[in-house]
């Protein structure tokens, strides 16, 4: 069988290499999107095509929006005019870009409407999708987040236990995540926490405003640097626990969250829908919610006050928190059921569709 899965692979994130590896291993062909237009005997050949984070515009300027947007539009009606199997899978809320909404908007309009399957990593978004067109309900299908246990190198043993409360953060540093709420916070909380902020901002303007902000602390360690897999292990074993200030008006699921919990660790995150599905291991997380950004900022800096406090009664709390995260996981979230999962979505569409044309 031959598909197009979109993107091909993320060089900031292991998540497209868990879900391809299945299907190559079952003797699925992939191949980029950027192939598809290729040659007419090409596109004729792919019998299914799985996007991933389509909807997302490029929002640096009008132009550079219209032109993505406009062959972004190309590769949807072709693939609904010649009746090519599509499958979506819904990783956010809505677009985490905030500009030039109306793109992302069209687009993900179009992929509710037009997608044969729209795969889910979390319950919260089949309610959402109902909201959007109860039709979606028949074409819904969960399945988990991977895990990345080992996927980044084994887990290190962390050093001596400290009352220091040490928080992380770490992924693409977007304004979305927050980044510079952590960074107000780090300054209020100077003498009880070390705060390390890791990953490569979105532009050279936005890592130079943080720059700024953070000039004068000496309880934050920023590397606005792309992180390599291999330094992964070794940030981990350095935190207590991962702190990760989503912004809810888009953020859905996170595969931050599910990394944290892959390397033994806890998180203190909103109630996005990956943290909602965890109900049973909610005590083992530190977790708060909000209803607009201006209650946000308070609700975060109590959380907070809640670890410190934690942390200097017990040095042991969020290991042992982080190892039974990581046990859930490892069940849940696990990998070759996945695959499983995925190959039968679509296989059984690709049935679907032969049995309509016949």
């Amino acid at each position: 069988m031959k598909i197009v899965f979109n993107p091909p692979d993320n060089k900031e994130n292991q998540y497209i290499s868990l879900m391809v590896a299945p299907l190559r291993e079952s003797g699925f062909e992939i191949y980029p999107l950027d192939s598809f237009f290729s040659s007419y005997k090409h596109f004729k050949s792919i019998d299914l095509v799985h996007l991933n984070w389509f909807e997302n515009v490029d929002d640096s300027s009008f132009f550079v929006a219209f032109r993505s947007f406009f062959r972004k539009m190309i590769v949807l009606l072709a693939i609904k005019l010649f009746r090519k199997p599509l499958i979506w899978t819904m990783h956010n809320r809505s677009s985490h870009e905030k500009g030039l909404r109306f793109f992302s908007r069209t687009l993900t309009a179009l992929l509710v409407k037009w997608a044969d399957r729209i795969i889910i990593h979390s319950h919260a978004s089949a309610s959402i999708l109902a909201q959007r067109d109860r039709q979606t309900t028949a074409k819904i299908i969960y399945i988990p987040h991977p895990n990345f246990i080992n996927v980044y190198g084994p887990i290190q043993p962390s050093p001596e236990d400290s009352n220091l409360l040490k928080l992380l953060f770490m992924g693409v540093v977007k304004p979305y995540k927050n980044i510079e709420l952590l960074i107000k916070l780090a300054w209020e909380f100077n003498k009880e926490l070390q705060l390390t902020i890791a990953g490569k901002p979105s532009t050279d303007k936005y890592r130079q405003e943080l720059e700024k902000m953070a000039t004068g602390t000496d309880n934050l360690n920023l590397q606005l640097r792309f992180i390599d897999d291999a330094e992964i292990p070794s940030l981990f074993r350095e935190a207590d626990l991962l702190i990760l200030p989503y912004d809810l008006e888009s953020s859905l699921n996170s595969g931050t969250a599910i990394l944290a919990f892959s390397y033994g660790k806890t998180v203190i995150c909103p109630l996005i829908g990956t943290i909602a599905d965890m109900d049973e291991m909610h005590a083992d997380m530190l977790i708060y919610n909000y209803d607009d950004k201006h209650e946000h900022e308070p609700i975060l800096r109590k959380t907070i006050a809640k670890a410190v406090a934690l942390k200097k009664h017990s040095n042991h709390i969020f290991k042992e928190k982080g190892d039974r995260l990581l046990r859930y996981v490892q069940y849940r979230n696990n990998n070759h059921q996945i695959g499983v999962d995925l190959i039968r979505t679509y296989r059984e569409l690709l049935t679907d569709k032969f049995n309509k044309n016949t």
